[in-house]
């Protein structure tokens, strides 16, 4: 869920006659990636460590400031590769620092490199995508207005605690929740939006 969608908000029918949820009705930014790839599964190691950094790096701010940065983010991080992000140095601390395009946050970069390492040290588990997909629920939300929408649930709080024990940080149960919206793990679209169970991983 967008945490700046209004709390008593529901579908809005857009100029094409496609319902989406008021944070997405608007701002074509917006709009195109809820249309084309929020909710759809991530399911490569790249992407969900690139998915990751970007949730950490939203914390405070609004989804939108994020994607609209995510261009310079991908070129400031070398695309989220986590084998060159896990070899990043001071160096590349006070590269990333000085960088205007991106959020300048030496916590959450520093986050960045800690999690990229740690993605690596869990291919010797089977790899980070299949332990984030191993917490998909046996039921996903069916909510019909923004404000039925959870910010947690038992398995974003059990993610959460997993990832820090494989010593990932900025991964708080919000924030992984957040994440498996996004990724496809739950279906928080609402009922009455054409996205609804357009992911393949649930039925609409």
């Amino acid at each position: 869920m967008d945490p700046d969608a209004p709390a008593d908000a529901a579908v809005v029918v857009g100029d094409d006659g496609l319902a989406r949820p008021a944070w997405a009705a608007t701002d074509p930014l917006l709009r195109a990636y809820y249309d084309t790839e929020w909710g759809m599964p991530v399911r490569d190691e790249q992407g969900l460590f690139e998915r990751i950094s970007l949730e950490a790096f939203q914390a405070g701010l609004s989804w939108a400031t994020i994607l609209r940065k995510r261009p310079a983010f991908r070129a400031a991080f070398d695309g989220f590769d986590p084998e060159v992000v896990a070899g990043y140095t001071e160096e590349d601390e006070a590269r990333l620092l000085a960088d205007a395009g991106i959020v300048r946050n030496r916590a959450k970069i520093r986050a960045t490199v800690t999690n990229a390492a740690a993605t690596l040290r869990l291919r010797d588990k089977g790899g980070l995508v299949d332990f984030v997909w191993s917490f998909q629920p046996a039921q996903t939300p069916r909510p019909r207005t923004v404000e039925e929408i959870p910010t947690t649930s038992p398995e974003s709080v059990a993610l959460s605690k997993a990832l820090r024990r494989e010593g990932f940080v900025f991964v708080g149960p919000t924030t992984m929740f957040a994440l498996m919206e996004a990724v496809g793990i739950v279906d928080t679209h609402l009922v009455g939006s054409h996205r609804r169970g357009t992911s393949g991983v649930w039925p609409s």
